[in-house]
């Protein structure tokens, strides 16, 4: 009875718009408020906030989140870009097909989805609506493939996965893989068709291409070189044993500043305060969040949460595909409704279990976590990606959404496919 009240408050705080990270500490002081025989301690709950975050992995995040924030200001999407349209521009929807492939490489620097529409849409989108792409398809778009920042590794949500559920994090890594590179490959194949239907003005592209060409293949791929490098240091390292997950990321920001400052000179010493600035804000909130989701969880677990989920999907379900079509429908509601932190920290401590009791192996039910939680950053009402790209355009949120949904339909294909083959996600394990 309890267990059912708390979760009610918790609806309800979060349909009042309460932020996320309050509702969490409120929440995890309410039962011992509701039923004093529950005897929980505002002592307990700080320390279980405090240690939660006290955690080797988790250090990884922040890490990420400065390298990409250096990257953004270094100009690194930029020459992603470049690398990419010298060879895709002169086809069918070439600069599209560049746009999807640039946040696929740049989500393996950044590891996050806002970031990957932030980085790429303000680089990206001018060059689109200058060569006459449509406003709408053009914001859709990027807001779409920046969800491939989570699930191209490396990926903060696959981090705080690992964290919540003890699988690990270089194996998670290895499995979002080939699903980030199969929804590419499908948003490039509705980008082909969207322009073979509307059409392009190819007048206008042949002469950026010409431009781009003009300053010749070696130096274009000489100021991309050290950019497309970025992915595979990271992930080089951790796979070939040099450095853990949270090690490479450390790396990850000395060779940010690196080519930064030495190769590309885009930053200068003197911008190190600011850019130290902005990943404090944008780590700051998570933090806080991720300490009172922890407080929450354990909160949960004594309430035996965990237990009766797992319980009552059991007696009740028998299929093992049931089950999975309910919980995919459960995370991709979740998704639209709460940030993808949160929902990994309380959820995947009490899914995993009751799927792997089913026979999924932890690896592939995070990947398809992690995939549903991304097609919530393009759905309202809360789609981050949508809110970033339109402050990119100025194109109303709904009007973007209503415009990326055959694009979130193929999100949903890409799902499906991940659910009914393992091998899409375990192949490299």
């Amino acid at each position: 009875m309890l267990a059912s009240i708390v979760m009610i408050l918790f609806v309800v705080l979060l349909l009042l718009s309460v932020p996320i990270g309050a509702a969490l500490g409120i929440i995890s002081v309410a039962p011992s408020l509701i039923d004093p025989s529950f005897d929980i301690s505002v002592e307990f709950i700080i320390r279980s906030m405090f240690g939660g975050i006290d955690s080797f992995p988790l250090l990884a995040i922040p890490m990420f989140v400065l390298s990409g924030v250096i990257m953004a200001r270094g100009g690194v999407s930029k020459r992603l870009f470049d690398v990419f349209s010298y060879f895709l521009a002169s086809r069918t929807a070439g600069i599209p097909c560049a746009v999807v492939v640039t946040c696929l490489f740049y989500g393996a620097i950044s590891g996050s989805a806002p970031a990957t529409v932030a980085a790429v849409g303000s680089m990206s989108m001018p060059v689109m609506l200058k060569l006459g792409y449509d406003k709408k398809f053009s914001t859709a778009l990027i807001a779409v493939a920046g969800g491939l920042g989570v699930i191209i590794p490396p990926s903060i949500p696959f981090i705080l996965f690992g964290m919540a559920t003890g699988a690990s994090v270089s194996n998670l890594f290895l499995a979002g893989v080939f699903p980030g590179i199969l929804i590419a490959a499908l948003l490039m194949a509705y980008s082909w068709y969207y322009c073979k239907k509307h059409g392009e003005d190819k007048e206008r592209i042949q002469e950026e291409v010409d431009t781009l060409r003009s300053n010749g293949f070696f130096s274009i791929l000489k100021e991309g070189f050290w950019a497309l490098l970025t992915p595979v240091i990271i992930l080089g390292c951790i796979y070939t044993g040099v450095a853990s997950p949270t090690e490479a990321a450390v790396i990850s920001v000395f060779y940010a500043l690196f080519i930064s400052l030495f190769v590309y000179r885009t930053i200068k010493i003197k911008d190190l305060k600011e850019i130290m600035i902005e990943s404090l804000k944008t780590f700051t909130p998570i933090l806080f969040i991720l300490a009172s989701a922890v407080a929450f969880s354990r909160i949960l677990t004594l309430l035996q949460v965990p237990q009766m989920a797992g319980s009552f999907i059991t007696e009740n379900f028998t299929s093992a595909f049931t089950v999975l079509v309910l919980i995919n429908i459960l995370l991709l509601i979740v998704g639209m409704v709460m940030d993808t932190s949160p929902a990994i920290l309380i959820l995947a401590p009490i899914l995993t279990p009751i799927m792997s009791s089913f026979g999924m192996d932890p690896i592939q039910f995070g990947v398809i976590m992690v995939v549903n939680l991304a097609i919530g950053f393009v759905t309202p009402p809360i789609g981050v990606n949508l809110f970033i790209a339109s402050r990119l355009t100025e194109v109303p949120v709904f009007t973007i959404a209503k415009k990326a949904f055959p694009q979130i339909i193929l999100l949903l294909i890409a799902l499906i496919l991940i659910c009914v083959f393992p091998q899409i996600s375990l192949t490299l394990i």
